[in-house]
């Protein structure tokens, strides 16, 4: 099969590997239909997040059940299924506890990261781990399903109350779906976007979901101190989050920067009752309400590109990787059957 592998360079290299096969009871080969490229992709692309030299890249994933072992009884061949890649033991102490997120065996099951991801034609994932899709959903919005755990996740660590004010920093497809969530949840939210292409496609895509009140803006179009809730979605920005998060307000950092520091004042913090939210992955007891939640929502309007594997090249180019690249897409899907 051809796959997507990273090189040392940190370039994605169209290489030939072998097809899996299943090779334990549990075990489901799929034949990818399509798998977006997430911000942690970028990232590792871009130097800002590690990952392991070889390994196939991608975790977004969605496609159709083709193999399964012989102790496989939730999806037979046929079966389309959502990909949820992030794995646990379930036998750890936090596993067992309840926080499937923190489990401590994590070495080697970090799909696309250390572990053979989704930029391929097929991949072998055990059972538990794929959900199938209702009948009547489109694969462009069952490849959002896992980016909308990872929002649920975090407007859950900060508490979000319907009501709450939320700013969230970063309107690329993570920013979006926060802002479209929490306004779905009954916040009134406010995006802020630098970018001029991001910010006018996010607008344009909040402002055709029905019901939808999301305002989108620029940085310098927030007050300070005006937000209950700040999510980061940037990774970078904790110390402009911090400045427009309200007395007892709540700042999450949820985007992935290695490089990103940050300097607070504790005194700050202690006198504004501020509070820093990391949320980590998230638990995966959670998969299948955001596999139900997506179902509702039009998130196939984000999708604003598919490319082949073999034009990998162009599909980083419109995220803005590249010499002198800028943003050109929202969320730019790798589907391995698609034409040249």
């Amino acid at each position: 099969m051809k796959a997507l592998v990273l090189g040392g360079d940190r370039t994605l290299q169209l290489v030939d590997r072998p097809r899996p096969a299943c090779s334990a009871p549990d075990d489901v080969v799929l034949r990818v239909e399509q798998t977006g490229i997430c911000g942690t992709d970028r990232g590792v692309l871009l130097g800002k997040f590690p990952a392991e030299p070889g390994v196939v890249m991608g975790h977004e994933a969605v496609g159709e059940v083709v193999e399964t072992g012989a102790g496989v009884s939730t999806v037979k061949p046929g079966d389309r299924v959502i990909v949820n890649p992030t794995l646990y033991c379930g036998l750890c102490d936090p596993c067992r506890n309840g926080t499937l997120n923190f489990c401590v065996n994590k070495a080697g099951t970090e799909i696309g990261i250390d572990r053979d991801g989704a930029f391929a034609e097929y991949m072998r994932l055990e059972e538990r781990f794929l959900h199938r899709m209702p009948d009547d959903m489109p694969y462009d919005r069952a490849v959002l399903a896992e980016p909308l755990a990872c929002v649920m996740n975090n407007l859950e660590a900060a508490g979000l109350r319907p009501g709450d004010r939320v700013a969230v920093l970063g309107g690329g497809p993570i920013g979006t779906l926060v802002a479209l969530l929490a306004d779905h949840y009954g916040a009134p939210v406010r995006l802020l976007e630098t970018d001029p292409f991001r910010r006018d496609a996010a607008e344009a895509f909040l402002h055709g979901v029905p019901g939808c009140a999301v305002a989108v803006g620029e940085p310098g179009d927030a007050a300070p101190r005006s937000a209950d809730v700040v999510v980061d979605t940037v990774g970078s920005l904790l110390a402009e989050g911090c400045a427009l998060a309200a007395d007892l307000g709540r700042v999450v950092v949820m985007g992935f920067d290695e490089r990103a520091t940050a300097t607070v004042r504790p005194l700050e913090l202690l006198q504004r009752g501020l509070r820093i939210v990391g949320a980590g992955d998230y638990n995966s007891l959670l998969f299948a309400r955001a596999v139900r939640t997506a179902h509702r929502l039009p998130l196939e309007g984000l999708v604003s590109h598919h490319f082949g594997l073999d034009r990998i090249d162009a599909a980083l180019t419109a995220l803005g990787v590249g010499s002198g690249a800028a943003y050109a897409g929202m969320k730019v899907v790798v589907k391995p059957g698609a034409a040249a």
